[in-house]
């Protein structure tokens, strides 16, 4: 089993971590999950995946390793919901006082909390952009205010910008607190008709964002292993065209992806790839440091 991203060698300067301007650090963890286990597999299988995504990028015409990409080891993850988001929060925290990138696998999706924590700690007015099939806006779910359900539900009592794209799954009570709040929400079938503003939504954003971005937001052709699939996700074209156009609008300081189980190759090289481009998009001139 491969432990490194991209099966970078940590002895040259593109996967050193003393040159690295960028950190991916997974995070297994499959405290809570509903329905679907597995997702504590999914850094693994990410990494594994990624050893066989091409350096180059088609699209960015360069090859993101150029900015230096550090795998950091596993950190132990508690079954306590909460000892977990706080473990996610010092792993990105020290990552983020490093003034490196902090690329997270999850893992289950209760984790960006604390995600989220440590770097609003290092930007305040930081912002967030959510990708996922669910609204995870439950005040607690199956007896936890820490589950992968409630994730948004905690982010947003520290914060009213946020965008949530994709969602196309929620109770009833989570659309009425969005109806009521008015809150920056693009349901999947407002964004096919052409019915939500992206620009408009990103716009309400400040200059620092945090992309936290579930797997099931794509469309089950692209990723069936996941805890809880839905049907009608984001093609691979749309995406990334959304992706680019964020990481173009926004300075991203730490993005995560989530929610992968491991078992299928097929969906573990989408999540490797799609990383492998986000880290692109975010070192634009190559090394940050």
């Amino acid at each position: 089993m491969k432990t490194m991203f991209l099966d970078l060698d940590p002895s040259l300067p593109e996967g050193a971590p003393d040159s690295a301007s960028v950190v991916v650090q997974p995070i297994p963890y499959d405290g809570t999950a509903s329905w679907g286990k597995g997702a504590s597999e999914g850094p693994a299988a990410i990494i594994e995946a990624s050893c066989q995504v091409e350096f180059y990028d088609e699209l960015l015409r360069r090859e993101p390793r150029e900015a230096g990409i550090w795998t950091a080891p596993a950190p132990a993850v508690p079954a306590d919901p909460s000892a977990a988001v706080e473990t996610a929060r010092a792993a990105t925290a020290s990552i983020v006082e490093s003034g490196r990138l902090p690329v997270i696998l999850g893992g289950e999706h209760s984790l960006s909390y604390g995600v989220y924590l440590a770097l609003a700690a290092r930007w305040p007015d930081i912002g967030v952009v959510q990708f996922d099939a669910h609204a995870d806006l439950r005040e607690e779910y199956s007896g936890t205010r820490f589950s992968h359900a409630s994730v948004m539900a905690r982010i947003r009592e520290h914060t009213d910008r946020v965008v949530q794209l994709g969602i196309r799954s929620l109770s009833g009570e989570e659309a009425a607190e969005i109806a009521a709040n008015r809150w920056q929400v693009g349901f999947m079938h407002e964004i096919r008709s052409g019915g939500f503003d992206l620009e408009r939504a990103l716009s309400g954003l400040p200059e620092h964002v945090f992309v936290t971005f579930d797997v099931d937001a794509l469309d089950l052709s692209l990723v069936r292993s996941t805890g809880t699939p839905e049907p009608g996700g984001f093609t691979w074209t749309e995406v990334t065209g959304m992706l680019s156009r964020i990481f173009g609008m926004r300075k991203v300081v730490g993005f995560d992806l989530m929610e992968l189980c491991g078992g299928d190759p097929a969906s573990a090289f989408c999540a490797a790839r799609l990383t492998h481009r986000m880290i692109g998009w975010a070192t634009p001139n190559g090394r940050r440091k």
